[in-house]
């Protein structure tokens, strides 16, 4: 029997631009914040049902504001590669085991089977293939981290690095100017139901 419907495109496009393949594992959606026109490839997975289960504010009044439980927070125009492992980072906090949030700023790529447990990633970052980014690691805006680069946990590296090793040393700088090459929006164009190829 077959059934006479259009294909159902690879992608989901949502009302903001994000592109989402069908075959992405998130799970915990209610706590992934996208903020637009990021691309999440096949196989990538996003880790929202890691959630803080302790609030350093439970303790006050009942009118208190609703809790914020975003697990992940992703800016605009990231782009997640396939196999690539978003979690949040946990830790024992008042002697129970919580997460914190995942937070990306805007323009990060993250290479194919890349695992991030950062604290936060800052805007323009390119995170290679096959990296780990420890637990509770800070990157700054404009770091280019190289493949299979491994930053332990709570490495902090400051802008315009460049990044390589296992563990993890600055290399090097982002050079004056260099700063286009994280631009990200030449590539979302090219992935989706309707892709256009590369500006060459």
């Amino acid at each position: 029997m077959s059934s006479r419907r259009a294909p159902r495109g690879e992608y989901i496009e949502t009302d903001t631009g994000n592109k989402v393949a069908r075959k992405a594992t998130l799970v915990g959606t209610q706590h992934i914040m996208l903020g637009g026109k990021t691309v999440i490839q096949p196989d990538a997975m996003i880790r929202g049902d890691l959630v803080r289960t302790i609030h350093p504010s439970s303790q006050s009044g009942g009118n208190a504001a609703p809790q914020n439980n975003t697990a992940i927070s992703i800016g605009r125009y990231c782009f997640l590669s396939r196999n690539c492992c978003l979690r949040p980072p946990g830790r024992f906090y008042k002697g129970a085991f919580t997460y914190m949030p995942l937070r990306m700023g805007d323009h990060v790529f993250v290479g194919p089977g890349a695992v991030v447990q950062a604290a936060s990633v800052g805007s323009h970052v390119h995170i290679g293939a096959g990296c780990v980014i420890g637990e509770f690691a800070i990157i700054k805006d404009y770091v280019r981290i190289l493949d299979g680069t491994v930053v332990p946990p709570n490495m902090v590296i400051p802008s315009f690095s460049i990044v390589a090793g296992q563990p993890a040393r600055v290399i090097g700088e982002v050079p004056e100017g260099g700063h286009e090459a994280f631009e990200l929006r030449d590539l979302y164009k090219t992935v989706g139901n309707n892709p256009q190829p590369a500006p060459h």
